[in-house]
């Protein structure tokens, strides 16, 4: 009996931590939206092609980041365009442009940085919680 009480504090301890670690306390009623033409869904971003302003490749998208029920980066891969082995670095959301090119039925994302700025940029790591 006591071993039970015991598990079953651990588990309570366990689902706190988990808990503090997530986005805001959904409200109680869902809220349901429209989503307009002119908005980006995420899974077309991942493995998308960043290139600089004058066309050279830059990385790929890696992942989108959130906090608080809001974006606050985009993870890009870039070991293959430094000539190194796999490199992840984090941007602000601004730093780069999307858009859908309807000529080449296809999206595209550009950003004003070149090699150097990746290669100083800090590299953001999975591990811990993140760890792949």
């Amino acid at each position: 009996m006591r071993s039970m009480a015991i598990v079953l504090l651990a588990t309570c301890g366990l689902f706190g931590v988990a808990h503090a670690q997530s986005t805001p306390a959904a409200s109680s009623a869902p809220k349901f939206i429209t989503i307009s033409n002119n908005a980006i869904l995420s899974s077309r971003l991942m493995g998308l092609n960043v290139q600089s302003a004058s066309g050279k490749s830059m990385g790929k998208i890696e992942d989108v980041v959130f906090e608080g029920g809001q974006i606050i980066g985009v993870v890009l891969s870039v070991g293959e365009v430094l000539g190194s082995g796999q490199r992840y670095v984090a941007v602000d959301p601004s730093a780069i442009s999307i858009r859908y090119a309807e000529r080449e039925d296809k999206w595209q994302a550009t950003m004003n940085a070149d090699l150097e700025q990746l290669k100083s940029a800090p590299e953001f790591r999975y591990e811990g919680k993140w760890k792949r």
